[in-house]
């Protein structure tokens, strides 16, 4: 059996979008998987669209030609990679408030953000001295890799990111007026609320990684690229390396968090039942339950090994 090539788009696009055109979207999606092998997760909502589709190549055109039409031809802001194996169980798109939820109404990314900066002059940005570097993503994204010497809030989700900011950006400030504030994420979306919310609160010198992570890892040779470690992806690969490939972390599917190979061989580790992060997470029930879903989920991978080589 040939083993297919996947190709897997990131994007997301900020313009209003009517609640009729959403359903008949969803409903043209679906269309789609129906008749190919489409699968991704995607989220809209009145603010836009965002999210990841993995198919090959014929069909991810069709579906991005799809996509153009209901923004009204505006940047989707693609983000391309790609895998052997499909990425997602199945196509899920789900209606939301926002495509991505950090609970700031009052801000509007499509008209007011901050300076995009192109992956070529990323690194010039953030090596100067008047420069402060946040990193806009979630603690568990930060732990497995970030750029040098960037600020990690240590939020939990985006939500709790404005919080942060009342709290503690100021104090990373020498002077708020002529400090460069450069923030990124993994693909652009994070820090277009971001640097609008700042901006909101009248913040200046405000700077966003164009394309996000994935961008500057596509554009930037290994010997030059200042990111450290590996990039956070939320489908089956869990975190992607320096040349956008699958990285070494699998997800412990007891807590959710990203571990290592390092990780999975410590004591606490148990695969499907625990990991160090969640040891005194769960109690004995849990476990008991945790070690029945994986002896399921390790019989269905023999069950549907046998039938491949038969």
């Amino acid at each position: 059996m040939k083993s297919k090539n996947y190709k897997i788009v990131s994007l997301y696009s900020f313009f209003p979008f009517q609640e009729k055109l959403i359903l008949n979207l969803k409903n043209k999606l679906h269309e789609i998987e129906n008749e190919n092998d489409l699968s991704g997760l995607l989220i809209f909502a009145s603010e836009g669209i965002n999210g990841t589709i993995c198919a090959e190549n014929n069909v991810i055109d069709i579906v991005i030609n799809l996509l153009s039409k209901y923004t009204g031809n505006k940047n989707l802001n693609i983000k391309a990679n790609f895998s052997k194996k499909k990425v997602f169980k199945k196509l899920k798109i789900k209606i939301k408030k926002e495509i991505v939820t950090m609970g700031v109404p009052e801000i509007n990314p499509s008209e007011n953000n901050g300076t995009y900066v192109d992956s070529a002059d990323w690194n010039k940005l953030i090596k100067n001295q008047n420069t402060i570097v946040i990193d806009t993503r979630n603690h568990y994204e930060v732990s497995i890799g970030t750029f040098q010497n960037s600020i990690n809030p240590n939020t939990r989700n985006f939500r709790e990111f404005p919080k942060w900011v009342d709290d503690h950006l100021d104090t990373h400030l020498e002077n708020k007026e002529s400090t460069n504030i450069a923030m990124f994420c993994t693909g652009g979306i994070r820090c277009e609320k971001a640097t609008s919310f700042l901006k909101k609160k009248g913040y200046k010198n405000i700077y966003q990684l164009k394309g996000g992570i994935l961008k500057y890892l596509d554009d930037i040779p290994k010997e030059e690229n200042l990111f450290e470690g590996e990039c956070y992806v939320f489908d089956k690969r869990v975190a992607l390396d320096q040349e956008l490939e699958k990285g070494s972390y699998m997800i412990c599917h007891a807590c959710g968090m990203p571990v290592s190979i390092q990780d999975q061989k410590r004591k606490e580790y148990i695969k499907g039942i625990q990991c160090h992060f969640c040891i005194d997470q769960f109690s004995d029930n849990d476990r008991k339950r945790f070690k029945e879903r994986q002896k399921q989920i390790d019989r269905l991978k023999v069950e549907n090994h046998k039938i491949y080589q038969d």
